[in-house]
């Protein structure tokens, strides 16, 4: 019997259901065998007995998140059971590890089911949602404008005599008033996941490397009169930045030094014969370090312009696990938000960073003269495990050289 059953028509299917009522169909197919055998199969056929139609509804699975992510938190559902989702319509928003994913529909349909609530842990290949694929989009419909009725003007009443004083109605009582504890005076909230991952890697850098920084401090009177003539020049195609311009200084110095461009894995030495330079970049949903490649083959202005873009990506929050992945030497600007010193930590598994800081105007002694300078302190955080003391400061010393001669960063 059940092999006679194994595949059967979708029209003798509607032809049962026309026939029997929902009850009596009910019976007829587990006397069959014929449940068990729909429940096998991930797309079901389910019927209108009075209508006589059927709906294609199909499960669909967590699609894959990434690169090595294999489960997520669900942060948001955009659409509802009941709703009508066109394709690659986003479905819901997903955080991980490292990166906030939109979840886009495979298909056009109505969801008839979800899996999971907000909040919980899905895994890549599990259901996710039931999607009737059968379903039409709703048409719009377009309110009509009723005209009101008219209401006739109303007349005066005739004038009553008051026999009785008019009294003013009670005043309601006033609410209670809410004391407030002094005790429950703060808030708890669960970390989002991305935020528990920032945590985990901050806390690995800090055990498995030995952090050392060393700091030096920078003229930007040159970098800052060649960027504005380049800017108002015209012949670039954006507006150069000063990141960019330590990009370039730091890709031209890890080629000189290629230690500096190396980490430790295990009990070997691996040393990248490329530049793929990490920018840190904070959002509302946490710290993020996309990565610019191939900076070895880049100019100042190609690297701005990669930059901006991964920058925008930042913004609508649509950087990939890709975007993230790799890297050989971070950058990272606090003097963007008017810090002075810092000392940033170690992206792993690189070996050092370099840390920027704010512009301020200083008096510094230039040919034995005390004159006023726009500068910015540096602040390089290195592996000493692998790296010496003497090539951090040969380092730092080399990114200074072309920053504040910048043309040498021309001609290279």
């Amino acid at each position: 019997m059940k092999a006679r059953f194994r595949v059967i028509s979708s029209g003798i299917l509607q032809g049962f259901a026309q026939k029997y009522s929902i009850r009596q169909y009910s019976a007829l197919a587990a006397r069959s065998k014929l449940i068990p055998l729909l429940s096998e199969t991930k797309v079901f056929t389910a019927f209108h007995s009075s209508r006589g139609f059927a709906k294609d509804v199909r499960v669909i699975n967590v699609p894959t998140l990434g690169d090595s992510i294999s489960e997520g938190t669900l942060a948001t559902w955009k659409k509802n059971v009941g709703d009508y989702v066109d394709i690659d319509g986003v479905l819901a928003i997903v955080e991980t590890d490292k990166v906030t994913v939109d979840v886009n529909s495979p298909a056009a349909g109505v969801i008839m089911k979800q899996y999971s609530n907000e909040g919980d842990t899905i895994f890549v290949g599990k259901p996710f949602i039931d999607l009737d694929v059968s379903a039409e989009k709703p048409a719009k419909t377009e309110a009509k404008s009723v005209e009101a009725p008219k209401v006739a003007e109303p007349t005066p009443a005739p004038e009553k005599t008051l026999s009785k004083p008019v009294q003013t109605p009670p005043s309601p009582p006033s609410p209670p008033k809410v004391v407030v504890s002094e005790g429950a005076l703060e808030t708890r909230v669960p970390m989002s996941r991305m935020r528990m991952r920032i945590a985990e890697r901050l806390k690995h850098a800090q055990t498995e490397n030995v952090m050392l920084s060393t700091f030096n401090e920078c003229d930007m009177s040159k970098i800052m009169d060649l960027r504005k003539e380049l800017n108002e020049s015209g012949e670039v195609s954006c507006k150069l930045g000063f990141v960019s311009a330590f990009m370039r200084a730091s890709t031209l110095s890890l080629l000189k030094m290629p230690i500096m461009n190396s980490y430790i894995e295990g009990k070997e030495i691996v040393t990248k014969n490329y530049v793929d330079i990490s920018v840190a970049v904070a959002t509302p949903t946490g710290l993020l370090v996309p990565v610019i490649r191939n900076c070895e083959g880049k100019t100042w202005e190609q690297l701005e312009l990669a930059l901006v873009n991964v920058a925008k990506k930042a913004r609508e929050n649509g950087l990939t696990v890709e975007d993230m992945t790799g890297g050989t030497f971070t950058i990272s600007n606090g003097g963007v938000y008017g810090s002075l010193l810092s000392t940033p930590i170690i992206n792993p598994p690189q070996s050092c960073i370099l840390g920027m800081h704010a512009i301020t105007k200083r008096c510094v002694v230039k040919n034995d003269e005390i004159v006023i300078r726009p500068m910015m302190n540096l602040a390089l955080t290195y592996d000493h495990r692998l790296i010496d003391g003497r090539d951090a400061v040969t380092f730092l010393n080399s990114i200074k050289k072309y920053i504040e001669n910048p043309s040498l960063m021309l001609i290279k």
